[in-house]
């Protein structure tokens, strides 16, 4: 099919988001973690009344991203309850593979996202999410104020694990052992149904957070987890660019992981965004103005071959903008749409 675009990002397909990805020339969408019934898991009658209403707007569902971690908190921390959770996410990849949806992209990272503000300041006063370990570092005992850079409904859940400087902790090798469990299991399911599982880095990327070890936060650790997935069909990445710029060494990440991945269709879909800084302190921005150059990654993706789509993920907020930032969304799909333009022109020329 070629690079192509899609809208995505929100959890309520709503009339106005159809529209939207209409109007600003998508073509496809994507839904993240979307609001469906099922406390433990979806059914696929669910999925597919989403499905069938994007298909109706002639647009096409490209990626369901996320399920609730509540779905799978047991098996990313490897406690009791996790083969209950891990049956349930089989049915739940079923549930997406049948609704007609090709790709569930997830992560591994039980406490999630975390950002240290949501109002920096970048280009033209616009705001922006940013994170600073130093912050986190200088609160490490205060765990009501870590819990305010995770995700809301995260920072709210008692379930979700968060310690303090003395520990306990989950290690890199527990977390490794977890991660392998989960992957023996679902990846045959994926298979059996045609699915690809596309993994998403983690959001920082630091080797731990709130006592909890984090797996994909530099290049080697996803080369491992294809490597443990024996090479499964069934394996692939949502690959988040403004991430991988944020590791230590940003850009030269890009660059890596595309050169690497790609050639191996291992690249489900695109994060296509961009930060000033890397770990330990980074700041989103407008895409052309962080650590990358657009048009050189754009090329490198065409050159090795990747074929998937590129959404917009994250994006400033300008003045005047909606929760969802419409205006910032605008901006980076227009930018990404001059981009495959400018590739697909050099590729014929």
């Amino acid at each position: 099919m070629g690079i192509r675009i899609a809208v995505g990002q929100f959890h309520e397909l709503t009339e106005e988001r159809l529209r939207f990805a209409a109007q600003i020339g998508a073509t496809g969408l994507q839904m993240n973690n979307p609001t469906l019934p099922g406390d433990k898991r979806w059914e696929p009658e669910d999925v597919r009344a989403l499905v069938e209403k994007v298909e109706a707007a002639g647009l096409k569902f490209e990626a369901i991203e996320n399920v609730p971690t509540h779905f799978y908190h047991k098996v990313m921390m490897g406690l009791d309850g996790r083969d209950e959770q891990i049956e349930n996410y089989q049915a739940t990849i079923r549930a997406v593979a049948r609704a007609g949806v090709p790709v569930l992209g997830y992560h591994f990272m039980p406490n999630s996202v975390w950002s240290t503000s949501r109002t920096a300041l970048t280009r033209g006063g616009a705001t922006a999410r940013q994170f600073d370990m130093s912050i986190v570092e200088a609160n490490i005992d205060d765990l009501e104020t870590l819990r305010s850079f995770m995700p809301t409904t995260l920072g709210r859940a008692s379930s979700m694990p968060l310690f303090g400087k003395d520990g306990p902790f989950i290690t890199e090798d527990q977390m490794w052992a977890n991660y392998a469990y989960f992957m023996d299991a679902v990846l045959p399911v994926a298979e059996e149904e045609g699915l690809k599982l596309a993994l998403h880095p983690d959001d920082p990327p630091v080797p731990m957070l709130g006592g909890v070890a984090r797996l994909f936060y530099r290049p080697w650790g996803f080369k491992h987890a294809y490597e443990l997935a024996g090479q499964s069909e069934a394996w692939s990445l949502d690959l988040c660019l403004g991430c991988c710029s944020e590791m230590e060494g940003g850009k030269d990440n890009v660059t890596e992981m595309i050169e690497y991945f790609a050639p191996k269709g291992r690249i489900s879909y695109i994060h296509f965004r961009d930060v000033k800084g890397s770990v330990p302190n980074f700041t989103e921005c407008f895409i052309g103005d962080g650590n990358f150059d657009p048009a050189e990654v754009i090329v490198l993706l065409a050159k090795n071959g990747f074929d998937g789509f590129l959404l917009d993920d994250h994006v400033p907020k300008l003045d005047g903008d909606s929760d969802w930032n419409h205006r910032g969304r605008s901006h980076a799909v227009g930018y990404m749409q001059g981009l495959v333009r400018m590739a697909d022109f050099l590729k014929v020329n």
